[in-house]
C-alpha cells in the first residue's frame, strides 16, 4: 500500500471519538478536455480527501491522451477509485450534466480538471449544506494564480443582471451571493435537476453558463452560499481546456461571445440586456492588445457581430419555447 492508498483509508473521528471512516455523501465530478498530468495531479487531490467523498466521476472529453495519462487512468478507473466515462462532443455544460445525472450521491461538487486544493475540501462544502439547510449551491474560494485569500469589499452590483458578475472569489467572508464559478461549485443534486441542470445551448468556450445557471437557481427559489473554507487554487494550465479553442482577440468567429450574449439577452430586462451588450462590445475592442494592434479591431467587432446576433436569436427562440411550455 503507497501512501495515498494509506492517507485515504486513514479512519476518522466524530465528535464523540469514534472511529469513522465513512465516505462523504458527495459525488465529485471532474470534467476534462485536453488535460495530461495536471489532470492525474487533480485526481490525485480528490482521491487523497480526508474523508473521501462517496464516488469520483471523471467526464472526460478528450479524444486521445499521452500514454502515461491513459494507463494512469485506467488502473484507478479498474480499481474503482474512479469511474472514468468518455464523451466525443466537447462541451462543459453537456459533459456537468452527465456527471450530474450519473451521480449517485445527494451532493454533487464540480471541480475544474487543473487544481489544487487541501485534503478537506470535500469535508468543508458536504459541511456547508449541513450547516445551511436552506441552501441549494455552495460555490467555494478560487485563487487564480497570483491571488490570496483576504477580506475586501464587493463593489460590483448585488442585484440585476450584473449582480455578482464580478464577485471577488478569493474573498474570505462567508455570505450569500448571486453567482458561481463551476470549477468549484457544489450542489444539491435533485433541485439541480429539477431547474433543468446547465443550459447546454452554451456552446463554444460556454461563457457565462454557470451564471445563469446561478440565476434560475434563485429564481427557483433556491439561495447560494459563498464558503470561503472550501478553498481551491485554480492553475490555469496552458493546455487544454478552453484554451484548446484558440485566442479570441485575432478572431471573427462568434464562438468567443455568444455565451455571454445569450446571457444577457435570456436574463436579462430588454433595456438593461442592450446595454449590457453593447458594453461587452466596446469593452472586447478597447483591448490594451487592440489599441496596439488596431487592425484586429475590425476583425473582432465582426466576431462580436455575428456573437450578438446568435446569442439574441438564441435567446428569443429559448424564452418561446419556456412559454408554449407553461401553456
Amino acid at each position: 500500500m503507497n501512501h495515498k492508498d494509506a492517507l485515504r483509508e486513514r479512519p476518522q473521528r466524530t465528535e464523540n471519538g469514534v472511529l469513522d471512516n465513512r465516505p462523504l455523501p458527495v459525488t465529485v465530478v471532474v470534467p476534462t478536455y485536453h488535460r495530461e498530468s495536471v489532470l492525474l495531479d487533480t485526481i490525485d487531490v480528490v482521491l487523497e480527501q480526508d474523508p473521501p467523498p462517496a464516488e469520483v466521476l471523471i467526464v472526460d472529453q478528450s479524444p486521445t491522451h499521452e500514454a502515461t495519462t491513459s494507463r494512469q487512468l485506467h488502473s484507478w478507473h479498474a480499481q474503482g477509485q474512479i469511474h472514468w466515462i468518455r464523451l466525443t462532443e466537447p462541451s462543459i455544460p453537456k459533459s456537468m450534466n452527465h456527471g450530474l445525472a450519473l451521480a449517485r450521491e445527494p451532493i454533487v461538487l464540480f471541480l475544474d480538471d487543473d487544481v489544487t486544493a487541501s485534503p478537506d475540501l470535500v469535508s468543508a462544502h458536504a459541511t456547508a449544506h449541513g450547516s445551511h439547510p436552506q441552501v441549494v449551491a455552495v460555490v467555494g474560494q478560487v485563487l487564480q494564480p497570483g491571488e490570496i485569500s483576504q477580506s475586501v469589499p464587493v463593489n460590483c452590483p448585488r442585484t440585476g443582471l450584473s449582480a455578482d458578475l464580478d464577485f471577488p472569489f478569493f474573498n474570505s467572508l462567508e455570505q450569500p451571493v448571486a453567482n458561481v464559478m463551476a470549477g468549484n461549485l457544489s450542489v444539491k443534486r435533485e433541485f439541480a435537476l429539477q431547474i433543468g441542470g446547465f443550459d447546454e445551448n452554451f456552446t463554444g468556450v460556454a461563457y457565462r453558463f454557470e451564471s445563469e445557471f446561478a440565476r434560475r437557481l434563485i429564481a427557483a427559489g433556491g439561495e447560494i452560499l459563498f464558503c470561503p473554507s472550501a478553498s481551491i487554487n485554480h492553475l490555469r494550465a496552458d493546455r487544454g481546456g478552453t484554451r484548446s479553442t484558440g485566442s479570441h482577440l485575432t478572431s471573427a468567429d462568434p464562438k468567443y461571445g455568444i455565451g455571454d450574449y445569450y446571457f444577457a439577452f435570456l436574463c436579462g430586462e430588454c433595456g438593461e440586456a442592450w446595454r449590457y451588450a453593447l458594453y461587452r462590445m466596446y469593452r472586447e475592442v478597447r483591448t490594451k492588445f487592440h489599441l496596439t494592434h488596431p487592425w484586429w479591431i475590425p476583425v473582432k467587432l465582426v466576431g462580436e457581430l455575428r456573437a450578438m446576433y446568435a446569442g439574441y436569436s438564441m435567446a428569443k427562440r429559448k424564452r418561446r419555447e419556456a412559454r408554449n411550455e407553461r401553456r
